[in-house]
Order: structure tokens, then sequence, then C-alpha cells
């Protein structure tokens, strides 16, 4: 399986977000809703951390494409 078709997950403690590349649309409303969550010239780019879990979960909700999806950890 190429890059480009599989889903990536970015484990968090109290959020899991997933991205899949070939999906994204580049619209950018993660980068622009939560920089210090979504950072696309760093590796790894996503860091669930950087947020509450429920600023990201709202964030992650807003992606157009479906791209973006997230899971709450118990």
């Amino acid at each position: 399986m190429s890059n480009e078709t599989e889903k990536k997950a970015y484990k968090g403690k109290s959020i899991t977000v997933t991205f899949e590349a070939r999906r994204c649309l580049h619209a950018a409303e993660c980068v622009h809703g939560l920089p210090e969550v979504f950072a696309p010239g760093e590796r790894p780019w996503i860091r669930p951390d950087g947020a509450e879990a429920e600023r990201l979960a709202e964030v992650v909700r807003r992606c157009p494409s479906g791209a973006l999806q997230y899971e709450l950890v118990d």
C-alpha cells in the first residue's frame, strides 16, 4: 500500500486523529483552526496533545473532505 492511500493515526493522550492524504483538499481548515496541533512543515505534522481534545475534535469536524477523523480515547 502506498503512502497516499493509507490512513495514518496520530495518537494523543485523550484523542487519536487519523489522516488520509488522498482525500485531503488542502482547504487548511485544520492549520488555520489549530496551528499548534497542525504544522505541515514538521514531522509529525499532527500533534494531538497540542490542544484540548474537545477543541481538536471541533476543528477536525470542519475538515471539508473528511481526510481528518478523530476518536476520543476512553
